[in-house]
């Protein structure tokens, strides 16, 4: 895992507010300091992961975080919570109309700052 200084230099280089503010606040948490570590790397390090690789490694009831994409390809068919930077329009709608709960990092981080009961899919 890296070093806040190392994060603190990466994080010069995103342009983007939204992630920006992510790894801020997931980097002053110890808990969310793994995840903070693999959104500053670079973009083509970020983890992209369909629906049903999501699936096969969850659990009922469980929180997911995944620190890159969401996308579409498959079904889940577990109610979980899934926690990710961003999803695919067509990922969002199936896993609304699966009926789980679907959140940004940022307001995982603000809600849970213990990061309790996550599992972070790393690939």
């Amino acid at each position: 895992m890296k070093t806040k200084t190392v994060i603190e230099k990466q994080l010069q280089k995103k342009n983007n507010q939204e992630l920006v503010k992510t790894i801020i606040a997931a980097k002053k948490n110890e808990n969310w300091l793994e995840v903070a570590s693999m959104l500053a790397g670079p973009r083509r390090n970020r983890i992209n992961i369909n629906l049903e690789e999501i699936d096969k490694e969850s659990k009922e009831g469980e929180t997911i975080v995944i620190p890159g994409k969401v996308l579409s390809q498959g079904e889940v068919s577990k109610k979980i919570k899934i926690v990710s930077l961003n999803f695919s329009e067509k990922a969002k709608e199936k896993l609304l109309n699966a009926g789980v709960e679907l959140l940004n990092i940022l307001e995982e981080i603000k809600k849970n700052p213990q990061a309790k009961n996550i599992k972070v899919l790393k690939k």
